[in-house]
């Protein structure tokens, strides 16, 4: 071995620790690894991190994918939402690509507490293998998911619509006030389903009909249109 002249190697010892070699970023399985011990620590804002940070580094790692999704979940639960973009279509979004990548992951969602905030979602019927577009799976998904209406400003969303067993349909309507929280008003009715075609009709009001699309938007002549997210975080 060729050995350094001392003045050479001096040189080389007083190079600034920027000019070497950076070490090797963490691999996603690391990155994952990290995040499961800070989710298990109740961290769970560092945990989502490490877990972004390993679907970034690899987007075919379906356990990082799902762990966001999870982590999401639970911050959601938390009332978190805004602080963590914790929103239900965001959770769906790492929810499904963590299912396509792996069929087996959509077996331990359903029994995994973390995704509860995501149940009542067309997103989560479509998992189940549900579809708006089809005629029989319709009256189901209605059953099943949460209807939000258009959000007002700081107010959120203010009507709410709900499908029931035996075609009852309930509508909350809240009104702003001047202080203090909206005043809500629970108005029930009834509904029926041909095709994608809905049909409401609630008391001392004409019937209004509707329709369930491929996005799962569903969308009233009088009532407006309904989604399966509320409005969140504006001001």
């Amino acid at each position: 071995m060729m050995r350094l002249a001392l003045p050479l190697l001096a040189l080389l010892l007083a190079l600034p620790a920027a000019a070497q070699p950076a070490p090797a970023g963490q691999s996603a399985k690391e990155l994952n690894t990290t995040g499961f011990r800070l989710y298990q620590e109740g961290k769970y804002g560092e945990a989502l991190e490490k877990f972004r940070a390993a679907t970034q580094a690899d987007p075919k790692h379906a356990l990082a994918q799902y762990n966001v999704a999870a982590t999401l979940g639970v911050l959601r639960k938390q009332g978190k939402v805004c602080d963590y973009d914790a929103y239900r279509e965001t959770i769906l979004q790492y929810l499904t690509a963590a299912v396509k990548l792996d069929p087996k992951r959509l077996k331990r969602a359903k029994e995994d507490a973390d995704l509860d905030p995501i149940r009542d979602t067309v997103g989560w019927q479509r998992l189940l293998g549900r579809s708006p577009t089809r005629a029989a799976d319709v009256p189901e998904i209605l059953r099943q998911v949460s209807w939000f209406g258009p959000g007002v400003g700081a107010y959120g969303t203010l009507v709410t619509l709900r499908f029931e067993e035996g075609g009852k349909a309930v509508l909350i309507r809240k009104t702003p006030r001047d202080e203090g929280p909206p005043k809500a008003e629970t108005i029930t009715g009834t509904y029926s389903v041909k095709g994608t075609q809905v049909q409401v009709q609630f008391p001392g009001e004409q019937p209004d009909t509707g329709s369930l699309d491929a996005q799962g938007t569903l969308t009233f002549k009088k009532l407006g249109r309904f989604t399966d997210s509320p409005s969140e975080c504006e001001a």
